[in-house]
């Protein structure tokens, strides 16, 4: 059976990112963002999904991790987006209740093609380090309209901000695995339109 995999590359004046991703993967990666905290989210989502993942990412990090952050949202959702194809045969949903010690996330997926972001989380740290924890949204936010997918994320309850978001992120690859699955008992697009 095919593999589902595509490599994107995206080079601004701001950042330049090189994204392969195969779905039907192991859960590998090889992630550099010149962003700690950031490669190890990366890791988990590809682990937890068992997404095959490279990124090699250079930013203007001196002036903030804004570009960085938001850029690898988009080429990552424009990889996942390309490596489907037209998605036809795939499960098309998943959804995921993920704890994390004292951490608790919901998140569902819907890889119908509409781009929507629903974003809530309870801890209300600003900062893990240097890094804005603020930016996880704009890179969820840039992943959804790239990947055609409807997200809702929904970080219930949890103090410690690192916690807090491992549950974000496994929730989010636990979906999307079970979302990208090919299910043996569908035939063509998973939409009564007959499109996504």
């Amino acid at each position: 059976m095919k593999q589902r995999a595509a490599e994107v590359q995206r080079k601004t004046r701001e950042t330049d990112i090189l994204i392969r991703l195969n779905i039907d993967g192991e859960g590998r990666s090889g992630v550099e963002t010149g962003i700690p905290f950031l490669n190890h989210m990366l890791e988990l989502l590809a682990k937890h999904a068992a997404f095959d993942l490279t990124v090699r990412a250079t930013g203007d990090l001196a002036v903030d991790y804004h570009h960085t952050v938001e850029d690898l949202g988009l080429v990552i959702g424009d990889a996942l987006n390309r490596a489907l194809g037209d998605r036809a045969g795939i499960t098309r949903y998943g959804w995921a209740v993920l704890p994390m010690d004292e951490s608790l996330s919901l998140v569902a997926v819907d890889l119908g093609g509409r781009p929507y972001l629903v974003y809530e989380i309870a801890n209300r740290k600003k900062r893990i380090r240097d890094f804005d924890v603020g930016l996880i949204e704009e890179f969820f936010r840039a992943f959804v309209v790239q990947a055609r997918m409807n997200l809702h994320i929904a970080h219930l309850y949890g103090q410690e901000p690192h916690h807090a978001y491992e549950s974000v992120f496994k929730g989010v690859a636990r979906a999307l695995r079970t979302a990208c699955a090919r299910d043996p008992r569908a035939h063509g697009v998973p939409s009564s339109k007959g499109v996504l």
